[in-house]
């Protein structure tokens, strides 16, 4: 083969291999433990999807407000350290409710000290108010931590993006990954582009994952609105997430697929990003 038609061979496979990188889902929920995970893995398989990692979570739908329930949110914890312990691409994500107080901290530093670096609440399931003080000493006893704090953003109720925002400006030394970008609402979000201009006013420490999000965006006519909303919140800070059992992968990385965005943002959406930020 000559030096000429390798090199158009290179070029013609490049775009392949952007498409083919590998993906890190952040936003698993593994409701059955081990065969919720085996479930996860044989879709996983069956879409053809290269899995660079996931992050995983016990607890999610319905009925689990767990506040109070201190027993049951220590046995939850455990499994997924456990599970994650025999499943090395697992990133294992704990909870704790904001409202238990000191009882929530002391969960908290015994996952930390465990090995995990993700905390997951959710505002609407465990029934409480993100502006509550107790939230905010929460997220704050994470960052001290070194954890990044996952809460869901599908603004399903006026003001709750608003809210997530007042709480990453008062917790500028956490992490926060806010899950489904304000679904419909993402437009808010366009925000983080001119608050990082202000002076002395820290607006890095936000992350996104798109679950749920991008197959409403997808060739449907917010997308050039969607993908300029993930350019202005910064592309470095965007992750890809599924949702899952709610949202299968392969569903999720077909839409991401046909968002008009570069192979390079891509690459770092499918699996960058994620890497750097959970030091993967």
């Amino acid at each position: 083969m000559t030096l000429r038609a390798l090199t158009i061979l290179l070029c013609l496979c490049a775009p392949a291999a952007f498409a083919q990188a590998p993906v890190f889902d952040v936003h698993v929920h593994l409701r059955e433990g081990e065969t919720s995970l085996r479930e996860y893995e044989a879709g996983v398989a069956a879409a053809k999807i290269e899995l660079a990692g996931f992050g995983a979570m016990w607890f999610g739908g319905p009925h689990q407000a767990l506040q109070g329930e201190l027993a049951k949110i220590k046995a939850g914890n455990d499994g997924v350290i456990a599970l994650a312990a025999k499943h090395p691409q697992m990133l294992p994500i704990a909870t704790v409710h904001p409202y238990d107080g000191q009882a929530a901290l002391d969960e908290l530093a015994r996952v930390a000290a465990g090995g995990v670096k993700v905390l997951k609440i959710h505002p609407h399931t465990q029934k409480f108010d993100a502006a509550d003080p107790r939230v905010l000493a929460l997220v704050k006893q994470a960052g001290s931590l070194g954890m990044v704090v996952l809460m869901d953003n599908a603004n399903i109720l006026p003001g709750d993006s608003e809210r997530l925002f007042n709480l990453a400006v008062q917790a500028p030394k956490t992490k926060f990954i806010f899950a489904h970008i304000g679904g419909l609402n993402f437009r808010f979000w366009n925000i983080l582009a001119l608050a990082r201009t202000a002076d002395d006013f820290f607006m890095d420490n936000i992350y996104f994952d798109i679950s749920g999000t991008v197959i409403l965006a997808a060739d449907a006519p917010i997308e050039e609105e969607f993908v300029w909303t993930l350019r202005n919140v910064g592309i470095d800070h965007v992750l890809l997430g599924s949702d899952y059992p709610q949202i299968t992968l392969g569903k999720t990385v077909d839409a991401f697929e046909r968002l008009d965005l570069t192979a390079e943002e891509k690459t770092k959406i499918r699996s960058g990003n994620a890497r750097k930020l959970f030091g993967r």
